[in-house]
């Protein structure tokens, strides 16, 4: 299995140029990552550089399809706050 990038990503060019296997390609609305290329950075490091550097919470799924980045982990903001603050701000 292949990590994937979800319709959140902004498409702001940190993860391609990082893809050892070149993997993560430019599309329409976001990037992709083509999963017969993707190695999941295995054998060239500890880690899947898209999801170390990605700076948006939820926008690349693991090979299991849960984010790499879970909403909370970037920012410290627990999920179920940032819903209050967001119903907060829309309600004015």
């Amino acid at each position: 299995m292949a990590y994937q990038i979800t319709n959140g990503c902004v498409n702001c060019w940190a993860c391609e140029p990082l893809c050892p296997s070149q993997a993560i390609q430019a599309a329409k609305p976001h990037f992709i990552i083509d999963p017969s290329q993707c190695s999941e950075c295995a054998g060239d490091f500890a880690e899947p550089q898209c999801a170390s550097i990605c700076p948006i919470e939820g926008a690349i799924l693991d090979a299991s399809g849960r984010p790499a980045n879970p909403p909370g982990s970037l920012t410290g903001i627990p999920p179920e706050r940032w819903n209050a603050v967001m119903a907060e701000i829309r309600a004015r």
